[in-house]
């Protein structure tokens, strides 16, 4: 106390300075309308930086927020226009009326966003790992894709995490066809470079260039038809055989994957009721092929 008494005395003359010059500043700027207006134009300029930088720092912390809220609204929309598109190909195939109806009672597909929290890209067979799992409605094999593309098959869940089959793995084979092609293929990962894949099988007929998209086949349950998958880069075309494999470019970057879509068939129960009974329906004709 002693000390800081004696540190007071011995700057007593610099505390009085310092008080003359404020009371100063105080009478010329309140009665001086010019150093008023400056005053006032200086400290809005102030206030201004520190707002702004306030401003800055909270956007910042606010970008996980506005993230995921972009996230979902891409959802929303990729939803949107893939049930939009299915919609068209049934009035197209219809003929089109004006009093022409079409049955939305129940969207065909749904996404649910989720996030990567692993993943790999440099082994023979990779998987990944999202922050949805069966609490969050999902279920295995539903396909996942994210901004630019196709990124797997959901293969088994738990309550809050979901693993997935990488497209980079040799054991997922994807249904595709060149885009505004009817020949269609399996895309598969030949565990070399990461971001090629080869499309297998396609019939000698089809009709490709390079640089062509090739996208989603929709013959299977999982994802739904023309999502982009990537681009023709070259092929092997053997003019002897029935069928040739395209080299294709993936769109999805899986070096760099962080949100990601689940994609939820609605009608997939419905489809594996039919596939089911389609299939005790042949084995039924196996055991008595002489019955009517």
């Amino acid at each position: 106390m002693n000390e800081l008494i004696v540190f007071f005395r011995n700057n007593s003359k610099w505390f009085l300075f310092i008080i003359y010059v404020v009371i100063s500043c105080m009478l010329l700027f309140q009665h001086n309308p010019y150093q008023h207006h400056v005053y006032l134009t200086s400290a809005n300029a102030v206030a201004s930086g520190a707002y702004s930088l306030s401003s800055e720092v909270t956007s910042y912390f606010n970008l996980r927020e506005i993230n995921a809220d972009l996230n979902a609204r891409n959802a929303a929309l990729q939803s949107e226009v893939v049930n939009l598109r299915e919609q068209l190909d049934v009035l197209q195939e219809k003929n089109f009326t004006d009093t022409m109806k079409v049955d939305s009672t129940m969207q065909h597909f749904e996404f649910i966003v989720a996030h990567v929290i692993n993943n790999s890209v440099s082994k023979p067979y990779n998987y990944l790992t999202i922050n949805k799992g069966s609490n969050d409605g999902i279920k295995p094999e539903w396909g996942v894709i994210d901004q630019n593309g196709v990124v797997g098959i959901v293969s088994n869940t738990g309550p809050h995490t979901a693993r997935v089959i990488s497209l980079l793995n040799p054991n997922f084979r994807l249904s595709c066809k060149v885009k505004n092609s009817e020949g269609f293929g399996s895309l598969v990962w030949d565990g070399s470079d990461p971001t090629v894949a080869m499309l297998e099988e396609l019939p000698r007929h089809t009709i490709y260039h390079k640089g062509d998209t090739v996208v989603t086949s929709g013959y299977s349950a999982v994802f739904p038809p023309g999502i982009p998958v990537g681009r023709v880069i070259s092929d092997n075309r053997n003019r002897k055989e029935n069928f040739f494999t395209l080299k294709v470019k993936l769109f999805a970057d899986f070096t760099t994957l962080s949100n990601v879509q689940v994609v939820v068939n609605n009608y997939r129960p419905e489809l594996k009721a039919l596939e089911a009974g389609e299939k005790e329906e042949e084995e039924e004709n196996i055991k008595n092929p002489f019955k009517q």
